[in-house]
């Protein structure tokens, strides 16, 4: 039995046309997060440092300050302070050389409040030197990261809609579900985005400047997938994912998108750069519209979605591959960017410029 993709405390008359093709039934499952209904909105951050080279990362520090801050403390450490309860729900690590030839490690969390106290509790003077800062990095042997990063938005939960295609793993802030839903009928038609947010039923959602910017978190993870399908994807899904995501970061002003890094998730017990068979693609574009329009008729994305059909057709849509994605689409006061650092084309710069 099919369910709505937005929630029924979401749910309002729909003014905006629907493309829900009627007694539509999806041709494999995929299902939604479901928040409280008392959850009223999300801070979701993206928090890294930005190395000339990989060597620079992994002789730094960086990724073990940076989980230093978010992991639960110890159960003897009984250190009362506002920081150290805001910790996040959820946090991963991530990695990606950008086509500036730069390496990007990212901290990449999701919680329902409290960021000010978590990121008041860094001493950012520290991080950032004292003014003997070479000096100092030389004595300890650990060069100085080339810059620090924040991305930080706030989405209402009507401006927020997440799917995937397991319903036992979670991703992403469906770590801070109270419930997944059944099966949804919102999914693997063009325009299937739209209709999962529930601030789309009655706002065309039309970018203007910063207003409406749309952020797209899309993930894969072969990590647990049978050798035969393991193969399977990686010689035919991962070469067109990664051409796609490619294209984005290279062209996709073409599209609209200001920004697309495709990251590999770094191993927290270990904290090293090492691929884990999990990776995602972070694209920020100027409005839900244009993510659709590349979407729907260029190549790169039609090789994806028509590669993937195939893929499932092939595996009689018995997929172990675990996919997913997280949407945003964020009003002017629900971002914040800071750069310190970095180079011109870092991360989301060109969406804080409008």
């Amino acid at each position: 039995m099919l369910e709505p993709a937005i929630p029924p405390h979401l749910q309002r008359e729909r003014t905006q046309p629907s493309k829900l093709p009627p007694d539509y039934t999806p041709p494999f499952p995929a299902y939604c997060a479901r928040f409280p209904s008392s959850a009223k909105d999300l801070v979701v951050a993206v928090i890294g440092a930005q190395f000339d080279h990989r060597a620079d990362a992994d002789n730094s520090p960086t990724l073990s300050t940076l989980a230093g801050f978010l992991l639960p403390r110890p159960s003897h450490d009984t250190t009362d302070n506002s920081a150290a309860a805001a910790r996040p729900s959820f946090s991963e690590l991530a990695a990606v050389t950008d086509n500036r030839g730069f390496y990007n490690t990212y901290q990449r969390w999701a919680a329902t409040n409290g960021f000010q106290a978590w990121w008041d509790d860094l001493d950012q003077e520290e991080e950032q030197g004292d003014g003997k800062g070479e000096e100092n990095n030389t004595q300890q042997h650990h060069p100085p990261p080339h810059g620090w990063f924040r991305e930080i938005f706030f989405p209402t939960m009507d401006r927020f809609e997440t799917v995937f295609s397991n319903a036992d793993v979670p991703e992403g802030a469906a770590y801070m579900r109270e419930a997944v839903s059944g099966p949804v009928s919102e999914h693997v038609y063009w325009g299937s985005t739209r209709h999962r947010l529930p601030a789309a039923q009655a706002d065309a959602l039309v970018g203007e400047k910063a207003k409406n910017l749309t952020v797209i978190r899309s993930g894969q993870d072969w990590l647990d997938t049978y050798p035969e399908e393991r193969e399977l994807y990686l010689g035919t899904m991962h070469p067109v994912l990664e051409k796609g995501m490619e294209y984005l970061r290279d062209h996709g002003g073409e599209f609209g998108c200001y920004s697309c890094h495709f990251m590999d998730i770094v191993d927290e017990a270990t904290l090293r750069l090492d691929k884990m068979d999990r990776t995602f693609g972070l694209a920020y574009f100027d409005d839900l519209a244009s993510l659709e329009r590349w979407s729907r008729e260029h190549v790169t994305h039609l090789d994806i979605f028509g590669g993937f059909l195939k893929y499932a057709k092939k595996l009689n849509d018995n997929i172990t591959l675990r996919l997913f994605h997280e949407v945003l689409v964020l009003q002017p006061e629900q971002q914040l960017f800071e750069y310190i650092g970095c180079h011109e084309g870092s991360g989301g710069r060109g969406c804080c410029c409008l």
